[in-house]
């Protein structure tokens, strides 16, 4: 059995490190690189900030996992398979970032796709899940067998699709709650260390360390990412920074026996306020994935919240609620789940009647 400081705090120690040293380099040479978001010339309407930022948080991210997994993990198949999908995604982040987002949605939500396919086809699904009213339902049935290379494979139809769902869902959603300066790292963190503390519970299975430890490089990562990102903010996620963090955190959810209730939970605000843009933008007739300012934090600002406060308004959620997910027994965590929804939801109604901006569209995914 592993110790909890060489699983998790070294894992988060070191890839902080990494991360706050390539963000630092990407700051300083985010205009040779060529990826200067400058408002003045990014014209979209979800744009908030007033100065030239580099994106590029992808980068840095990206090389705190790799640098984590190398360490910690290096002889994790389903690491190097979470690896994989991390790649495709920070490519693409670079790709979207370097070239001014011009990146058509639904490319990316494609590619968001083959990074979830890469997870999955090393092995990491869900094959139950909790059932509000007692029990589980099993996901693991029908299968589909078949031999390859001498060796008898089976894809378990329900839990793949239904990884492949949550997956790319986290993919988008987390993202779109990272308007403003050190929005999404900071939750991103708190969830990650939540995870981590429910595998603590459970240390005794060998197989919650990966775990423990991909979560703590997840947190590290953003942790040090964070340091550049709060405000005044110096660096943007860009999308590969925001898919990333949606990626590593469903994952996680995942590989740690189907947590995706209580990663839910933690992250209700981004889950509840991506739903609601949804129905808002299909209700006006725009696609789900071409981006506009009615995002809560766009409303937020727009009754003279600060960047600081909508941030530490989100983290501060999102640590009450991972607070209520450590010390809640199942049943009580659907109730404060549904009464949680409830609440955030009509805060997000009542913000969108009340809001006045444009519904212009935009060729941007959140």
């Amino acid at each position: 059995m592993q110790a909890w400081g060489s699983g998790f705090w070294w894992p988060l120690l070191t890839s902080f490190t990494a991360a706050g040293i390539v963000t630092g380099l990407v700051v300083k040479y985010g205009k040779r690189l060529g990826i200067m978001d400058d408002p003045a010339v990014h014209k979209h309407p979800k744009v908030v900030h007033e100065r030239p930022v580099p994106r590029g948080g992808g980068i840095p991210i990206w090389t705190a996992l790799i640098i984590g997994t190398v360490i910690f993990l290096p002889d994790n198949k389903r690491a190097w398979g979470v690896v994989a999908g991390a790649t495709i995604l920070a490519i693409t982040g670079w790709w979207d970032d370097r070239w001014g987002e011009k990146m058509s949605p639904y490319l990316r939500l494609g590619l968001n796709v083959a990074a979830a396919l890469a997870v999955i086809g090393v092995g990491i699904g869900i094959a139950y899940i909790t059932n509000p009213w007692g029990g589980i339902i099993r996901l693991d049935m029908p299968q589909w067998c078949f031999w390859l290379g001498g060796e008898r494979r089976c894809i378990w139809i329900m839990a793949d699709l239904f990884a492949l769902v949550w997956l790319v869902w986290m993919q988008n959603i987390v993202g779109w709650s990272s308007g403003v300066d050190g929005q999404l790292p900071g939750f991103v963190i708190i969830a990650a260390i939540t995870i981590a503390a429910l595998g603590q519970r459970f240390s005794g299975d060998f197989g919650q360390w990966p775990v423990i430890t991909t979560a703590g490089i997840t947190a590290g990562a953003y942790l040090g990412f964070l340091l550049w990102n709060f405000y005044p903010q110096k660096i943007m996620p860009g999308y590969g920074g925001k898919s990333l963090a949606g990626f590593l955190l469903g994952v996680i959810a995942i590989m740690s026996g189907a947590k995706v209730g209580a990663m839910a939970m933690v992250l209700a605000v981004p889950f509840i306020d991506a739903f609601w843009v949804i129905v808002k933008r299909l209700r006006e007739g725009r696609s789900p994935v071409w981006g506009g300012p009615d995002h809560l934090h766009h409303f937020l600002l727009a009754r003279k919240w600060g960047r600081r406060k909508i941030a530490v308004f989100y983290w501060g959620i999102s640590l009450v609620l991972a607070i209520g997910v450590l010390q809640l027994n199942a049943g009580a965590k659907y109730f404060t789940m549904a009464a949680v929804a409830l609440i955030i939801t009509g805060m997000v109604l009542w913000l969108q009647n009340w809001s006045t901006y444009s519904k212009q569209r935009g060729p941007d995914n959140g």
